[in-house]
């Protein structure tokens, strides 16, 4: 049994790290908080003349940078000029130079959301006609790329971090107090100190590059980390710091009061002060998060940020404990080993916190969606639903083990805490008996090879009378050489004594294996026990789970809430207005006509595909594909595939395989768009096994 705790403990940290990276490569480091909600002129609008200025407004207060807004004419060259500025409430403008030509110009913004979370996005405006552009409204963020990886990795250590510890420490103290002196509980709570304080250092530094160029080379920038103490979020990393210090001098004293020996009266006032003085700074800590991000915004903040307090204390309770109690059941003494009343005790504590979850969860959840269909028509509320299912496994893994945990508290049940005890004390005083009379050089010690040993040592010892009386003798004879046979006696007597020192070495040697032995014989008779064995493993698999469901709740701190996305869908499409006539758009019809040439280099390589979209709306859609030859004949391909995205929103790529209906004719029909904006259409032609091209052209959707 236990030499399969190793491997077990080796494949949660290794599923910690893989769904880790897995959900952290696979989410948006960063999707936006805050969304544009409209602009001056609107998206995607021809005007008669040029305006003065370009304002964008946006769903939530944002953070501008002197470079945040920038407007770009058709080659690419900046026609702004002066700094954005606020016109009050969530509008931003900036000034456009005088007697600009027509053309299509693109504007592009990068600021940072209320609830600290970069933003950006571009769309393009036309004045007298549309006309080519050589700007690629790609939108790209600083936030994508190493970056953005980087800091999203950060996020998720710092609440691993103080989940573990803020967890760790309440199970010690109010589940399992003799847990203080147990080295490994002790291991697990620092580190979990270790790990926030090093990642809310590492966002520090990260956070200037995160929210501005984006560059690794600006980590260390101390003109952008000067501006970024200057933040709400900067001031809460500096916060969340200095109770750490305060976590750190908690923390000495939980663990350093179990090398002293104190009356009941003394432990009450230690714990009562413990507690106190812990729940005060992990709610400060929890507090540092709740005021800077999703509770700090939109409805209700000043209730939003106590709840998502309670919320966060009640995850460390329930997972940092869980953490704690698994380290308990696995690497705890032997001597020491968790029994059934503070299991008995978490269980009590972990389903108040589940509690807590659900009633703060059901509030969060409708201040964050706001509809029903929001749990199905955006990726936040899909998140919700995963973490939602994750949950409700954790709690079924729960009863399971509150049942492990009710066997063991039955009378007579194997490795109940008084046959512990009674175990112990039939061992130990055998072990300890042996090893005193081993110190005294007896001869029986209860054990047939230890008792043959001593008697082959005192048979050996026996000679040594005889020596000393023949030794007398020739002194008698010889009295010359009596100062002679008195070196020899006492050099005799050095030997025996060297011989006793060898065997209270040997006793000291046999009685600390024997402990060990005794040690190791309580720890397979407890690891035998199917009661503890089937809490043990009930508890791994809740705590794998739990690995995943903290994941999925980094992620969804990184996602935009889907109030927020569905407010930001509406005011597109009120916004939006079809352009001005062209080859590309059906009048009256919403269908979009996109028309790209390509040649992918081979032998009959060059052709035409032409992609027809119906009704280019938000939602389901009909897409039509044609392939023609340069001379304007149909022709099949080996191989054709489209692929959707929204770059400003970090939407897609979106696959879309569509089938062959005739020569040169392919469709796909019930094509979801999700939301409204200047979507990408690539689509990839393959007309040998080696020559391949992918062309691309830009769609206003929506």
């Amino acid at each position: 049994m236990t030499q399969t705790i190793a491997p077990r403990v080796r494949t949660l940290v290794l599923l910690f790290l893989a769904v880790t990276g897995a959900l952290l490569a696979g989410a948006a480091p960063a999707s936006a908080h805050a969304a544009l909600t409209g602009s001056d002129p609107r998206q995607g609008t021809v005007v008669e003349t040029a305006p003065a200025q370009v304002s964008l407004t946006f769903s939530e207060p944002v953070a501008v940078s002197d470079d945040a807004l920038r407007v770009l004419d058709p080659k690419g060259e900046r026609v702004d000029k002066g700094d954005p500025a606020g016109t009050g409430g969530t509008t931003y403008t900036v000034r456009l130079l005088g007697g600009l030509p027509d053309g299509t110009y693109t504007v592009t913004y990068q600021v940072v959301s209320a609830d600290s979370h970069p933003v950006a996005g571009a769309f393009t405006f036309s004045v007298g006609a549309p006309s080519e552009t050589s700007v690629e409204a790609s939108a790209q963020s600083s936030a994508d790329g190493l970056v953005g990886s980087l800091y999203g990795a950060g996020r998720y250590l710092s609440y691993a971090g103080f989940v573990v510890m803020v967890g760790g420490a309440a199970f010690v103290l109010a589940c399992w107090q003799r847990g203080s002196g147990v080295r490994a509980v002790q291991r697990l709570v620092v580190s979990g100190w270790l790990t926030l304080t090093a990642s809310t250092l590492a966002l520090l530094l990260l956070r200037g590059s995160y929210t501005s160029s984006g560059k690794i080379g600006d980590v260390l920038d101390l003109t952008l980390l000067s501006g970024v103490l200057q933040t709400k979020t900067g001031a809460a990393l500096v916060s969340r710091l200095l109770l750490l210090a305060a976590a750190a001098l908690f923390i000495a004293v939980l663990f350093g009061s179990a090398q002293y020996r104190r009356n009941d009266e003394e432990r009450r006032d230690l714990s009562l002060g413990l507690a106190v003085g812990g729940t005060v700074v992990a709610a400060g800590l929890a507090a540092s998060w709740a005021m800077s991000e999703h509770a700090s915004q939109g409805l209700q903040p000043g209730l939003a940020m106590p709840v998502d307090v309670v919320h966060l204390l009640a995850v460390a309770a329930w997972l940092g404990g869980l953490t704690a109690l698994l380290v308990a059941l696995y690497r705890a003494p032997a001597d020491t080993a968790v029994d059934t009343a503070a299991v008995q005790r978490f269980s009590r504590l972990a389903f108040g916190s589940v509690i807590a979850l659900v009633v703060t969860g059901i509030y969060q959840s409708w201040r964050q969606l706001g509809s029903w269909s929001a749990f199905t028509d955006t990726r936040y509320g899909q998140l919700l639903l995963v973490k939602i299912g994750l949950v409700a496994v954790m709690v079924g893994i729960a009863y399971a083990s509150r049942r492990w945990t009710a066997r063991l508290a039955e009378p007579g049940a194997p490795g109940t805490p008084r046959e512990k005890r009674e175990e112990t004390a039939a061992t130990v005083p055998a072990t300890g008996g042996g090893a005193g009379r081993e110190g005294t050089g007896a001869t029986g010690t209860g054990e047939t090879g230890a008792g043959t040993e001593k008697t082959a040592t005192a048979t050996a010892s026996a000679p040594t009378p005889v020596s000393t009386a023949s030794a007398d003798a020739d002194a008698e004879r010889e009295k010359p050489a009596a100062v002679t046979g008195s070196a020899e006696v006492r050099a005799e007597d050095s030997e025996a004594g060297a011989k006793a020192g060898g065997d209270s070495a040997r006793a000291a040697q046999l009685a600390r294996q024997r402990a060990a032995v005794a040690t190791a014989r309580q720890k397979r008779l407890r690891d035998a026990d199917p009661n503890r064995f089937g809490l043990r493993r009930s508890v791994l698999a809740e705590a794998g789970v739990a690995v995943v469901l903290l994941a999925i709740t980094t992620v969804l701190t990184q996602t935009e809430p889907g109030r927020t996305e569905q407010e930001a869908e509406r005011a597109a499409s009120a916004s939006s207005v079809p352009s001005a006539p062209s080859s590309s758009s059906a009048q009256g019809t919403g269908a979009v006509t996109l028309n790209m040439p390509f040649d992918t280099g081979g032998k009959d390589g060059k052709g035409v595909v032409t992609v027809d979209l119906d009704p280019a709306r938000v939602g389901g859609n009909s897409l039509h594909v044609y392939v023609e030859r340069t001379d304007g004949k149909a022709f099949d391909v080996p191989e054709l595939k489209v692929a959707l995205t929204l770059s400003a929103k970090s939407i897609g790529p979106l696959p879309v395989v569509p089938d062959r209906v005739s020569t040169g004719h392919l469709s796909a029909s019930g094509v979801q768009i999700p939301m409204a904006g200047d979507w990408t259409v690539e689509v990839t032609v393959r007309t040998s096994d080696i020559d391949q091209v992918t062309v691309s052209k830009n769609a206003q959707i929506g």
